[in-house]
C-alpha cells in the first residue's frame, strides 16, 4: 500500500512542476521571458519565506504582519536551507516530503476505518493528491506539514494510542491554529471512544504546550498574549463577526462587480469558498449521522472558525485538513464506480486550473 500512494505522489509532483513551468509561459502577461521559478513564490509563500528567513522581531519585510503565522513550518525550513536549496526551495522539500507522509497516514487511517474495502487506502491518497485544490500540497505552504502530523494523530486516536495521538496534535499545534481545533477534536474523540484510557488523559493537555508557549513568546517580542489574532485581524481581516453577517460579506465578494475592475479571480475565489462550506457542512452531517462523535467536532470546530470571521476566506485551502472528506469521497467513489469517473473527469481539469492560476500569481485561495 505505501509503494503505491508513493507511487501516486510522485505522479501529482511531476504534474505540478509541469503545471509551474508551463502555466507562466503559456500565460505571461507581459513581454519578457517569465521567471518560471518566481511561479512557486505567490501569496503566503513571501510571508513564510520572510518568516523563515528573518523571524517574528523584524518588522513586516514581506508587507504583512508576520505574527499571524505560526512558528512549525517556517522554524523547520529555516533548518532545510542550510542545505543550499535556498528559503523557497526549502519550503518546496519540506511539504514534498510532508505529503508524501501524510497521504502514506491518510492510507493506513482509511483502510484502518474500513477494513473490508479492497484497496480503499490507496484511493483515498489518491483523491486527496488530486484534490482541486492540490497544489497547496506541493507549494510552500503549510497544508501539507500540519497533515503530516494531524493524520497519523488520529490514526493513534482511533487505535486508542492517546499518548502518541497527543504528541502529533502537539506538533500539528505548532504549524497552524487549526492544531487548537484538533485538540479540541482529539478530546471529543478520547470522551466518546470505548477505547479510552483514563490514566492517559493527562496526556491530552500536550497540544496546549507549544501553543501557550508561542503566546508567550508574542507576548514578550509584541506586547500582547493575543499578538496572532491581532495581526490576523490587521493583515486579512479576520475579526470576529457574527455567521449571518460573515455569510453575507462572502455573498458579496461572490458578485460580480464587487471588487471592481480585473480581479474576477477573487470573485470566483469566493464563489469556492460558499462551495466549500456547503461541501463541509454535507461532511459534517454524515459525520453526525455515523456518530463520528471526534471527526464531527473537527469539522464543525474549523467551518465554525471560518464562518465567524469577516467572512469565509481559505476555507478552500483547509478542506486539504478534513481527512473524513478525503476518505468519504475515497468509499462513495469505491461503491459507486461511474461517480469515480464523474469525480475524476472534474477535478483532474479544476486541479490544473487551480494550480495554473496560483503559478500565475492569480488569487486561488
Amino acid at each position: 500500500m505505501t509503494r503505491e500512494v508513493l507511487g501516486w505522489w510522485l505522479v501529482t509532483r511531476v504534474g505540478l512542476l509541469v503545471l509551474s513551468v508551463s502555466a507562466p509561459l503559456l500565460f505571461n502577461r507581459g513581454s519578457d521571458y517569465p521567471n518560471v521559478w518566481r511561479a512557486w513564490v505567490q501569496w503566503d509563500v513571501w510571508h513564510l519565506k520572510a518568516l523563515a528567513e528573518f523571524g517574528y522581531n523584524n518588522g513586516e519585510p514581506s508587507q504583512a504582519p508576520l505574527a499571524a503565522f505560526f512558528p512549525g513550518f517556517p522554524l523547520l525550513v529555516h533548518i532545510v536551507q542550510w542545505s543550499g536549496v535556498g528559503y523557497v526551495g526549502a519550503g518546496i522539500v519540506v511539504s514534498a516530503v510532508a505529503s508524501a507522509v501524510a497521504g502514506v497516514y491518510l492510507a493506513r487511517l482509511a483502510q484502518y476505518e474500513f477494513p473490508e474495502l479492497k484497496n480503499l487506502g490507496p484511493n483515498a491518497a489518491v483523491v486527496w493528491y488530486g484534490a482541486p485544490v492540490g497544489v497547496f500540497l506541493a507549494a510552500g505552504y503549510t497544508e501539507a506539514l500540519f497533515c503530516a502530523f494531524a493524520f497519523p494523530a488520529w490514526l493513534a486516536a482511533r487505535q486508542g494510542r492517546w499518548a502518541r495521538a497527543a504528541v502529533f496534535v502537539a506538533l500539528a499545534a505548532t504549524v497552524r491554529v487549526s492544531g487548537i481545533f484538533l485538540a479540541f477534536a482529539l478530546v471529543v474523540e478520547f470522551v466518546t471512544s470505548k477505547k479510552r484510557d483514563w490514566p492517559s488523559a493527562p496526556w491530552l493537555l500536550l497540544p496546549a504546550v507549544p501553543v501557550v508557549g508561542f503566546m508567550a513568546y508574542l507576548k514578550e517580542i509584541h506586547g500582547s498574549w493575543f499578538a496572532w489574532q491581532d495581526a490576523q485581524e490587521k493583515g486579512w481581516q479576520r475579526k470576529f463577526t457574527w455567521p449571518w453577517t460573515s455569510l453575507q460579506h462572502t455573498f458579496d465578494a461572490a458578485s460580480t462587480g464587487y471588487f471592481g475592475g480585473d480581479r474576477s479571480d477573487w470573485t470566483w475565489m469566493f464563489r469556492a469558498e460558499l462551495v466549500a462550506l456547503v461541501v463541509g457542512l454535507i461532511v459534517l452531517g454524515w459525520l453526525l449521522w455515523r456518530r463520528s462523535w471526534g471527526e464531527a467536532a473537527w469539522i464543525a470546530a474549523t467551518v465554525g472558525a471560518f464562518c465567524t470571521s469577516y467572512w469565509v476566506y481559505s476555507l478552500t485551502r483547509a478542506t486539504l485538513l478534513w481527512w473524513p472528506l478525503w476518505i468519504g469521497l475515497a468509499v462513495v467513489l469505491h461503491r459507486h464506480r461511474w461517480l469515480g469517473r464523474l469525480y475524476l473527469s472534474v477535478a483532474i481539469p479544476l486541479a490544473a486550473i487551480w494550480a495554473a492560476g496560483f503559478f500565475t500569481g492569480r488569487w486561488t485561495g
